[in-house]
């Protein structure tokens, strides 16, 4: 037994949805990413891109996303134990989590480069 109250299947939901609203409320960072992925996921319609190159896509999404909300909870976990006061370790920590959107990314681009960049020369060749 727990000293925590179960929440129950529906709760669990709704929580995850209220850290979704608060994440783009809250951090501009992944209102960007967001935009980015629905105007890539858009051209990828556009370019009749097949399932499996969708799933990368989308996948490839999936992982910058989750790395801007782990980067986002870790920032937020950190301020709130550390009441916002400079520690070189706490630093360290965020910039690790931020390094890990970064890296994420620039997968996230050469993902793009790849699956994109084939099927526009497929086009630019016919």
């Amino acid at each position: 037994m727990t000293k925590f109250k179960q929440q129950g299947f529906s709760n669990t939901f709704k929580n995850a949805r209220k850290g979704m609203r608060l994440v783009l409320k809250s951090e501009i960072n992944i209102r960007v990413h967001f935009c980015i992925a629905m105007a890539v996921l858009a051209l990828a319609i556009v370019l009749d891109f097949s399932i499996e190159r969708m799933c990368i896509l989308l996948l490839t999404i999936a992982f910058v996303i989750v790395t801007e909300m782990l980067n986002s909870a870790v920032e937020f976990s950190l301020d709130a134990v550390f009441h916002n006061k400079y520690s070189k370790l706490v630093g360290m920590a965020k910039d690790i989590s931020a390094g890990a959107v970064m890296f994420a990314s620039v997968v996230a681009i050469v993902v793009g480069v790849l699956l994109f960049g084939s099927a526009l020369l497929d086009i630019i060749s016919h």
